[in-house]
């Protein structure tokens, strides 16, 4: 995912954090099966890790379809059919 402009620069700082977050979360899954925690926290906190993985893709995905509805970016290439799988990959 390369920046080309104003928006992608914000839509690269909003993925980063979110990745950052979800490797934080998953340190406290490691942390927390290190130390016996009990499995309601563990999958808690695995749940956390998930959901933030997800919100990224989802959230890269969405600049890459913005990028081929104008015609810009390292993602303006792609087809339709590989934005689909893509996104299906996800699920």
């Amino acid at each position: 995912m390369e920046p080309t402009d104003a928006a992608s620069l914000e839509a690269q700082r909003k993925v980063l954090n979110r990745l950052k977050r979800a490797r934080g979360q998953l340190n406290a899954v490691i942390e927390k099966v290190e130390t016996g925690a009990p499995c309601r926290d563990v999958v808690t906190q695995l749940s956390a890790v998930s959901s933030a993985l997800d919100k990224a893709g989802y959230s890269i995905i969405s600049n890459a379809m913005r990028n081929c509805l104008v015609g810009d970016g390292p993602d303006a290439d792609m087809t339709p059919d590989e934005l689909e799988k893509l996104f299906l990959s996800l699920s």
